[in-house]
Protein backbone atom coordinates (compact mmCIF):
# COMPACT_ATOMS: atom_id res chain seq x y z
CA UNK A 1 0.00 0.00 0.00
CA UNK A 2 1.37 3.54 -0.62
CA UNK A 3 -0.21 4.92 2.72
CA UNK A 4 1.62 4.35 5.50
CA UNK A 5 0.72 1.97 8.30
CA UNK A 6 -2.79 2.53 10.49
CA UNK A 7 -2.87 1.61 13.89
CA UNK A 8 -4.35 -1.25 14.78
CA UNK A 9 -6.20 0.43 17.95
CA UNK A 10 -8.65 2.32 15.29
CA UNK A 11 -9.70 -1.71 14.43
CA UNK A 12 -10.04 -2.81 17.68
CA UNK A 13 -11.64 -0.09 19.16
CA UNK A 14 -14.62 -0.43 15.92
CA UNK A 15 -14.80 -4.13 16.37
CA UNK A 16 -15.45 -3.63 19.83
CA UNK A 17 -17.82 -0.92 19.64
CA UNK A 18 -20.17 -3.72 16.45
CA UNK A 19 -19.75 -6.64 19.13
CA UNK A 20 -21.30 -4.53 21.67
CA UNK A 21 -24.57 -4.23 19.32
CA UNK A 22 -24.63 -7.68 18.51
CA UNK A 23 -27.45 -10.05 20.02
CA UNK A 24 -26.33 -12.49 22.96
CA UNK A 25 -25.12 -15.57 21.15
CA UNK A 26 -24.33 -14.61 17.81
CA UNK A 27 -21.71 -14.26 14.91
CA UNK A 28 -21.22 -12.08 11.62
CA UNK A 29 -19.10 -13.05 8.88
CA UNK A 30 -17.96 -10.09 6.65
CA UNK A 31 -15.92 -10.47 3.40
CA UNK A 32 -13.79 -8.99 1.29
CA UNK A 33 -14.59 -7.63 -2.32
CA UNK A 34 -13.65 -9.18 -5.76
CA UNK A 35 -11.37 -8.11 -7.97
CA UNK A 36 -13.28 -7.47 -10.95
CA UNK A 37 -12.81 -8.83 -14.40
CA UNK A 38 -12.67 -6.69 -17.74
CA UNK A 39 -11.87 -8.90 -20.57
CA UNK A 40 -8.99 -11.21 -21.31
CA UNK A 41 -6.81 -11.36 -18.63
CA UNK A 42 -7.36 -7.69 -17.24
CA UNK A 43 -8.98 -7.23 -14.22
CA UNK A 44 -9.79 -3.54 -12.14
CA UNK A 45 -7.80 -2.47 -9.64
CA UNK A 46 -8.73 -3.88 -6.18
CA UNK A 47 -10.94 -1.80 -4.29
CA UNK A 48 -11.54 -3.14 -0.50
CA UNK A 49 -14.85 -3.72 1.15
CA UNK A 50 -14.91 -0.66 3.43
CA UNK A 51 -16.80 -2.64 6.09
CA UNK A 52 -14.38 -4.99 5.94
CA UNK A 53 -11.43 -2.12 6.22
CA UNK A 54 -13.16 -0.90 8.90
CA UNK A 55 -13.39 -3.40 10.77
CA UNK A 56 -10.17 -5.12 10.45
CA UNK A 57 -7.65 -2.48 8.52
CA UNK A 58 -7.21 -6.01 5.75
CA UNK A 59 -6.93 -4.65 2.45
CA UNK A 60 -6.56 -7.54 0.03
CA UNK A 61 -8.57 -9.81 -1.51
CA UNK A 62 -10.29 -13.17 -0.25
CA UNK A 63 -10.31 -12.56 2.94
CA UNK A 64 -13.21 -13.22 5.57
CA UNK A 65 -13.98 -11.39 9.09
CA UNK A 66 -15.59 -13.73 11.95
CA UNK A 67 -17.26 -11.95 15.22
CA UNK A 68 -18.37 -14.33 17.52
CA UNK A 69 -18.18 -12.28 21.10
CA UNK A 70 -19.63 -14.99 22.85
CA UNK A 71 -18.12 -17.90 21.26
CA UNK A 72 -17.20 -20.59 24.61
CA UNK A 73 -13.53 -20.40 22.93
CA UNK A 74 -12.16 -17.48 23.50
CA UNK A 75 -9.98 -17.86 20.86
CA UNK A 76 -12.57 -18.20 18.37
CA UNK A 77 -14.35 -14.57 19.34
CA UNK A 78 -12.19 -12.78 16.59
CA UNK A 79 -10.74 -14.95 12.86
CA UNK A 80 -9.54 -13.56 10.23
CA UNK A 81 -9.39 -16.01 7.06
CA UNK A 82 -6.75 -15.03 4.33
CA UNK A 83 -5.37 -16.67 1.56
CA UNK A 84 -2.46 -18.51 1.95
CA UNK A 85 0.92 -16.73 0.66
CA UNK A 86 3.71 -18.48 -0.97
CA UNK A 87 6.62 -17.90 -2.71
CA UNK A 88 5.05 -18.36 -6.31
CA UNK A 89 2.47 -15.34 -5.25
CA UNK A 90 5.42 -13.24 -3.59
CA UNK A 91 7.29 -13.35 -7.42
CA UNK A 92 4.72 -12.56 -9.74
CA UNK A 93 1.72 -10.49 -7.24
CA UNK A 94 3.97 -9.63 -4.77
CA UNK A 95 3.89 -10.94 -0.82
CA UNK A 96 0.36 -11.43 1.20
CA UNK A 97 -0.35 -10.54 4.32
CA UNK A 98 1.62 -13.16 6.34
CA UNK A 99 -0.33 -14.51 9.99
CA UNK A 100 2.75 -12.99 11.71
CA UNK A 101 1.71 -9.08 9.50
CA UNK A 102 -1.97 -9.87 9.86
CA UNK A 103 -2.20 -9.74 14.00
CA UNK A 104 0.33 -6.67 13.31
CA UNK A 105 -2.29 -4.79 11.49
CA UNK A 106 -5.40 -6.04 12.95
CA UNK A 107 -5.15 -6.64 16.86
CA UNK A 108 -7.03 -9.94 15.39
CA UNK A 109 -5.15 -12.93 17.14
CA UNK A 110 -6.51 -15.84 15.55
CA UNK A 111 -5.70 -16.07 11.14
CA UNK A 112 -6.62 -19.21 9.29
CA UNK A 113 -5.68 -19.52 5.78
CA UNK A 114 -8.73 -19.67 3.86
CA UNK A 115 -9.36 -23.48 3.13
CA UNK A 116 -9.39 -24.33 6.68
CA UNK A 117 -12.62 -21.78 7.15
CA UNK A 118 -15.87 -24.24 5.72
CA UNK A 119 -14.36 -26.13 8.79
CA UNK A 120 -14.23 -23.82 11.67
CA UNK A 121 -17.35 -22.03 10.63
CA UNK A 122 -19.25 -25.33 10.77
CA UNK A 123 -18.01 -25.54 14.62
CA UNK A 124 -19.24 -21.33 15.16
CA UNK A 125 -22.19 -22.06 13.72
CA UNK A 126 -23.04 -24.85 15.76
CA UNK A 127 -22.74 -22.60 18.79
CA UNK A 128 -24.11 -19.75 17.89
CA UNK A 129 -28.21 -19.14 17.31
CA UNK A 130 -27.97 -15.80 15.46
CA UNK A 131 -26.17 -14.88 12.28
CA UNK A 132 -25.21 -11.59 10.96
CA UNK A 133 -24.98 -11.04 7.30
CA UNK A 134 -23.74 -8.01 5.77
CA UNK A 135 -25.61 -6.46 3.05
CA UNK A 136 -25.05 -2.63 0.56
CA UNK A 137 -28.20 -0.60 2.30
CA UNK A 138 -27.17 2.91 1.76
CA UNK A 139 -29.48 4.78 0.54
CA UNK A 140 -27.71 5.79 -3.08
CA UNK A 141 -26.88 2.18 -3.60
CA UNK A 142 -28.28 0.87 -6.77
CA UNK A 143 -25.89 -2.56 -6.95
CA UNK A 144 -26.87 -5.03 -10.04
CA UNK A 145 -23.21 -7.09 -9.65
CA UNK A 146 -23.28 -9.94 -7.36
CA UNK A 147 -20.75 -9.40 -4.55
CA UNK A 148 -18.20 -11.82 -2.73
CA UNK A 149 -20.80 -10.90 -0.02
CA UNK A 150 -23.77 -11.72 -2.02
CA UNK A 151 -22.38 -15.04 -3.17
CA UNK A 152 -21.06 -15.98 0.73
CA UNK A 153 -24.83 -15.21 2.43
CA UNK A 154 -26.44 -17.06 -0.32
CA UNK A 155 -23.95 -19.86 0.78
CA UNK A 156 -24.32 -19.27 4.51
CA UNK A 157 -28.20 -19.42 4.46
CA UNK A 158 -28.94 -22.40 2.28
CA UNK A 159 -26.45 -24.25 4.32
CA UNK A 160 -27.54 -23.21 7.58
CA UNK A 161 -31.32 -22.33 7.26
CA UNK A 162 -31.91 -23.13 11.03
CA UNK A 163 -30.33 -20.22 12.67
CA UNK A 164 -31.94 -16.66 13.00
CA UNK A 165 -30.98 -14.06 10.63
CA UNK A 166 -29.67 -10.65 11.19
CA UNK A 167 -28.42 -7.55 9.65
CA UNK A 168 -24.96 -5.98 10.25
CA UNK A 169 -25.71 -2.95 8.31
CA UNK A 170 -28.06 -1.00 10.37
CA UNK A 171 -25.08 -1.00 13.14
CA UNK A 172 -22.19 -0.18 10.70
CA UNK A 173 -24.32 2.79 9.55
CA UNK A 174 -24.83 3.98 12.98
CA UNK A 175 -20.83 3.34 13.69
CA UNK A 176 -18.87 4.62 10.72
CA UNK A 177 -20.81 7.61 10.29
CA UNK A 178 -19.01 8.94 13.47
CA UNK A 179 -15.56 9.32 13.25
CA UNK A 180 -12.66 7.76 15.22
CA UNK A 181 -9.74 11.06 15.99
CA UNK A 182 -7.60 8.78 13.74
CA UNK A 183 -9.89 8.43 11.14
CA UNK A 184 -10.23 12.08 10.99
CA UNK A 185 -6.31 11.99 10.81
CA UNK A 186 -6.97 10.08 7.81
CA UNK A 187 -9.10 12.40 5.98
CA UNK A 188 -7.57 15.26 7.18
CA UNK A 189 -4.37 13.43 5.00
CA UNK A 190 -6.71 13.42 2.06
CA UNK A 191 -7.76 16.95 2.38
CA UNK A 192 -3.99 17.95 2.56
CA UNK A 193 -3.09 15.91 -0.99
CA UNK A 194 -6.28 17.36 -2.53
CA UNK A 195 -5.06 21.16 -1.66
CA UNK A 196 -1.55 20.50 -2.93
CA UNK A 197 -2.85 18.97 -6.23
CA UNK A 198 -5.44 22.34 -5.95
CA UNK A 199 -2.54 24.57 -5.98
CA UNK A 200 -0.62 22.85 -8.19
CA UNK A 201 -3.41 23.59 -10.99
CA UNK A 202 -3.67 27.16 -10.09
CA UNK A 203 -0.57 27.38 -11.43
CA UNK A 204 -1.15 25.39 -14.55
CA UNK A 205 -4.13 27.32 -15.62
CA UNK A 206 -4.46 29.29 -18.87
CA UNK A 207 -6.84 29.52 -22.00
CA UNK A 208 -5.90 26.73 -24.14
CA UNK A 209 -5.60 23.89 -21.94
CA UNK A 210 -7.58 21.18 -22.10
CA UNK A 211 -10.33 19.38 -18.83
CA UNK A 212 -8.13 16.07 -19.01
CA UNK A 213 -4.89 18.04 -18.74
CA UNK A 214 -5.85 19.39 -15.83
CA UNK A 215 -7.23 16.52 -14.79
CA UNK A 216 -3.24 14.66 -14.91
CA UNK A 217 -2.33 17.48 -12.93
CA UNK A 218 -4.32 16.01 -10.41
CA UNK A 219 -3.20 13.04 -10.31
CA UNK A 220 0.46 13.38 -10.51
CA UNK A 221 0.18 15.21 -7.06
CA UNK A 222 -2.13 12.74 -5.62
CA UNK A 223 -0.19 10.17 -6.38
CA UNK A 224 3.49 11.48 -5.77
CA UNK A 225 1.70 12.26 -2.23
CA UNK A 226 0.69 8.47 -1.28
CA UNK A 227 -2.73 8.61 -2.26
CA UNK A 228 -3.52 6.04 -4.86
CA UNK A 229 -6.61 7.53 -7.05
CA UNK A 230 -9.36 9.99 -6.90
CA UNK A 231 -11.47 9.03 -4.33
CA UNK A 232 -14.11 9.25 -7.18
CA UNK A 233 -14.75 10.27 -10.79
CA UNK A 234 -13.56 13.73 -10.95
CA UNK A 235 -15.37 16.77 -12.60
CA UNK A 236 -13.45 19.05 -14.61
CA UNK A 237 -16.18 21.07 -16.47
CA UNK A 238 -15.40 24.55 -18.02
CA UNK A 239 -18.01 26.93 -19.22
CA UNK A 240 -21.38 25.54 -20.00
CA UNK A 241 -19.86 21.64 -19.03
CA UNK A 242 -20.51 22.95 -15.44
CA UNK A 243 -24.27 23.05 -15.74
CA UNK A 244 -24.28 18.97 -16.05
CA UNK A 245 -23.84 17.92 -12.58
CA UNK A 246 -22.21 14.89 -13.13
CA UNK A 247 -19.98 15.96 -16.26
CA UNK A 248 -16.92 13.73 -16.70
CA UNK A 249 -15.94 13.22 -20.13
CA UNK A 250 -13.19 16.22 -19.22
CA UNK A 251 -12.36 16.54 -23.18
CA UNK A 252 -13.16 20.40 -23.97
CA UNK A 253 -10.47 23.08 -24.16
CA UNK A 254 -11.11 25.49 -21.68
CA UNK A 255 -11.38 29.12 -22.97
CA UNK A 256 -10.58 32.97 -22.17
CA UNK A 257 -13.46 34.34 -20.28
CA UNK A 258 -14.62 30.69 -18.75
CA UNK A 259 -15.03 29.42 -15.44
CA UNK A 260 -13.69 26.19 -14.66
CA UNK A 261 -16.19 24.05 -11.77
CA UNK A 262 -13.70 21.46 -10.21
CA UNK A 263 -15.14 19.15 -8.33
CA UNK A 264 -12.08 16.85 -7.21
CA UNK A 265 -10.84 14.81 -4.29
CA UNK A 266 -7.74 12.58 -3.15
CA UNK A 267 -8.63 9.41 -1.23
CA UNK A 268 -5.99 7.96 1.45
CA UNK A 269 -5.66 4.73 3.17
CA UNK A 270 -9.22 4.20 1.65
CA UNK A 271 -10.58 7.25 3.00
CA UNK A 272 -11.77 10.24 0.98
CA UNK A 273 -11.50 14.07 0.57
CA UNK A 274 -14.64 15.55 -1.70
CA UNK A 275 -13.40 19.26 -2.73
CA UNK A 276 -15.51 21.56 -5.00
CA UNK A 277 -13.73 24.90 -6.25
CA UNK A 278 -14.13 27.04 -9.37
CA UNK A 279 -11.89 29.08 -11.15
CA UNK A 280 -11.49 31.59 -14.18
CA UNK A 281 -9.76 30.24 -17.18
CA UNK A 282 -7.91 33.41 -17.80
CA UNK A 283 -7.44 33.95 -13.91
CA UNK A 284 -9.68 36.90 -13.48
CA UNK A 285 -13.72 36.60 -13.14
CA UNK A 286 -15.70 39.09 -14.39
CA UNK A 287 -18.03 41.32 -12.25
CA UNK A 288 -21.09 38.85 -12.53
CA UNK A 289 -19.00 35.95 -12.36
CA UNK A 290 -17.77 36.99 -8.72
CA UNK A 291 -20.91 37.87 -7.61
CA UNK A 292 -22.57 35.02 -8.32
CA UNK A 293 -19.43 33.42 -6.59
CA UNK A 294 -19.58 35.21 -3.61
CA UNK A 295 -23.41 34.86 -3.64
CA UNK A 296 -22.60 30.74 -3.25
CA UNK A 297 -19.48 30.88 -1.09
CA UNK A 298 -22.25 33.08 1.63
CA UNK A 299 -24.65 30.47 1.19
CA UNK A 300 -21.71 27.61 2.00
CA UNK A 301 -20.92 29.67 4.77
CA UNK A 302 -24.06 29.97 6.61
CA UNK A 303 -25.07 26.27 5.99
CA UNK A 304 -21.91 25.60 7.61
CA UNK A 305 -23.18 26.81 10.34
CA UNK A 306 -26.77 24.87 10.64
CA UNK A 307 -23.77 21.86 11.02
CA UNK A 308 -24.31 21.12 14.69
CA UNK A 309 -25.35 18.14 16.97
CA UNK A 310 -28.91 17.03 17.12
CA UNK A 311 -29.79 19.03 13.68
CA UNK A 312 -32.08 17.11 11.42
CA UNK A 313 -31.39 16.11 8.00
CA UNK A 314 -34.49 17.53 6.23
CA UNK A 315 -34.62 20.68 8.62
CA UNK A 316 -31.39 21.67 7.41
CA UNK A 317 -31.87 21.13 3.76
CA UNK A 318 -34.79 23.28 4.29
CA UNK A 319 -33.06 26.10 5.85
CA UNK A 320 -30.09 26.40 3.25
CA UNK A 321 -32.69 26.47 0.83
CA UNK A 322 -34.03 29.50 2.44
CA UNK A 323 -30.61 31.23 2.17
CA UNK A 324 -30.15 30.27 -1.39
CA UNK A 325 -33.47 31.72 -1.89
CA UNK A 326 -32.24 35.39 -0.44
CA UNK A 327 -29.31 35.23 -2.68
CA UNK A 328 -30.91 34.34 -5.99
CA UNK A 329 -33.60 37.09 -5.26
CA UNK A 330 -30.24 39.47 -4.38
CA UNK A 331 -28.70 38.26 -8.08
CA UNK A 332 -32.07 39.04 -9.75
CA UNK A 333 -32.34 35.78 -11.06
CA UNK A 334 -35.81 34.86 -8.94
CA UNK A 335 -38.20 37.31 -8.30
CA UNK A 336 -41.12 37.31 -5.11
CA UNK A 337 -43.60 36.06 -7.91
CA UNK A 338 -41.31 33.21 -8.40
CA UNK A 339 -41.37 32.12 -4.57
CA UNK A 340 -45.53 33.23 -4.32
CA UNK A 341 -45.92 30.91 -7.08
CA UNK A 342 -43.40 28.12 -6.19
CA UNK A 343 -44.40 24.27 -6.25
CA UNK A 344 -43.53 23.42 -2.36
CA UNK A 345 -41.99 20.42 -3.68
CA UNK A 346 -39.43 21.60 -5.83
CA UNK A 347 -39.26 25.37 -4.48
CA UNK A 348 -38.53 28.17 -7.09
CA UNK A 349 -34.34 28.01 -5.90
CA UNK A 350 -34.06 24.26 -7.26
CA UNK A 351 -34.12 26.00 -10.78
CA UNK A 352 -30.76 26.88 -9.96
CA UNK A 353 -29.35 24.70 -7.52
CA UNK A 354 -31.13 21.63 -7.45
CA UNK A 355 -29.16 18.88 -5.43
CA UNK A 356 -28.67 18.41 -2.03
CA UNK A 357 -26.22 20.62 -0.20
CA UNK A 358 -24.68 18.19 2.40
CA UNK A 359 -23.74 14.31 2.48
CA UNK A 360 -21.87 11.66 5.00
CA UNK A 361 -18.28 11.65 4.16
CA UNK A 362 -15.51 9.43 4.89
CA UNK A 363 -14.53 5.64 4.09
CA UNK A 364 -16.95 5.93 0.92
CA UNK A 365 -17.00 9.64 -0.39
CA UNK A 366 -20.77 9.20 -0.07
CA UNK A 367 -20.45 7.46 3.42
CA UNK A 368 -22.83 5.83 5.84
CA UNK A 369 -25.13 7.55 7.97
CA UNK A 370 -28.87 7.35 8.72
CA UNK A 371 -30.63 10.26 7.40
CA UNK A 372 -33.57 10.35 10.12
CA UNK A 373 -31.24 10.05 12.41
CA UNK A 374 -30.54 13.11 14.22
CA UNK A 375 -26.14 14.70 13.39
CA UNK A 376 -23.77 13.85 16.12
CA UNK A 377 -19.85 15.44 17.10
CA UNK A 378 -17.34 13.81 14.62
CA UNK A 379 -19.38 13.45 11.77
CA UNK A 380 -17.59 14.36 8.87
CA UNK A 381 -20.39 16.19 6.34
CA UNK A 382 -19.26 18.22 2.97
CA UNK A 383 -21.07 21.59 2.06
CA UNK A 384 -21.46 22.00 -1.68
CA UNK A 385 -24.15 24.47 -2.44
CA UNK A 386 -24.18 25.65 -6.30
CA UNK A 387 -26.24 28.05 -8.98
CA UNK A 388 -26.02 26.63 -12.18
CA UNK A 389 -27.19 28.96 -15.24
CA UNK A 390 -26.76 27.51 -18.52
CA UNK A 391 -28.49 31.04 -20.41
CA UNK A 392 -25.16 32.92 -18.85
CA UNK A 393 -23.01 29.80 -19.82
CA UNK A 394 -21.46 28.93 -16.20
CA UNK A 395 -21.76 27.52 -13.14
CA UNK A 396 -20.67 27.79 -9.71
CA UNK A 397 -20.34 25.28 -6.99
CA UNK A 398 -18.02 25.54 -3.87
CA UNK A 399 -17.01 22.68 -1.19
CA UNK A 400 -15.71 22.09 2.05
CA UNK A 401 -15.62 18.88 4.26
CA UNK A 402 -16.24 19.78 7.92
CA UNK A 403 -16.54 17.59 10.99
CA UNK A 404 -19.57 18.27 13.76
CA UNK A 405 -17.87 19.68 16.79
CA UNK A 406 -19.44 19.09 20.50
CA UNK A 407 -20.03 22.99 20.92
CA UNK A 408 -19.52 25.56 17.82
CA UNK A 409 -18.89 25.89 14.63
CA UNK A 410 -17.86 22.49 12.77
CA UNK A 411 -14.25 22.48 11.97
CA UNK A 412 -13.26 23.02 8.53
CA UNK A 413 -10.62 20.03 7.14
CA UNK A 414 -10.09 22.50 4.06
CA UNK A 415 -9.70 25.48 5.64
CA UNK A 416 -6.22 25.79 4.59
CA UNK A 417 -7.44 25.19 0.86
CA UNK A 418 -7.76 28.93 -1.37
CA UNK A 419 -11.75 29.59 -2.11
CA UNK A 420 -12.34 33.75 -1.60
CA UNK A 421 -12.85 35.02 -4.95
CA UNK A 422 -9.46 37.77 -4.40
CA UNK A 423 -7.20 35.03 -3.04
CA UNK A 424 -7.99 32.46 -6.46
CA UNK A 425 -7.24 35.37 -8.65
CA UNK A 426 -4.25 36.54 -6.78
CA UNK A 427 -2.71 33.33 -6.92
CA UNK A 428 -3.77 32.57 -10.26
CA UNK A 429 -1.62 35.70 -11.54
CA UNK A 430 1.59 35.59 -9.37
Amino acid sequence: MKYHPIQSSLFVKNRKNFAEKMRPNSLAVFNSNDIYPISADSTMPFEQNRDLFYLSGVDQEESVLVLFPDCPKPQYREILFLTETNEHIAVWEGEKLTKEAAIQTTGVKTVFWKQEMEKVLFELMSLSDTVYINTNEHYRANVETETREDRFNKWLLAKYPAHSVAKSNPILQRLRSVKDPIELDLIQQACDITEKGFRRILDFVKPGVWEYEIEAEFIHEFVRNRSRKFAYTPIIASGNNANVLHYIENNQQCKAGDLILLDVGAEYANYSSDMSRTIPVSGKFTARQKEVYNAVNRVKNEATKLLVPGADWNSYHGEVGKIMTSELLGLGLLDKADIQNEDKDWPAYKKYFMHGTSHHMGLDTHDYGLLLEPMKANMVFTVEPGIYIPAEGFGIRLEDDVVIQETGEPFNLMRNIPIEADEIEALMNS
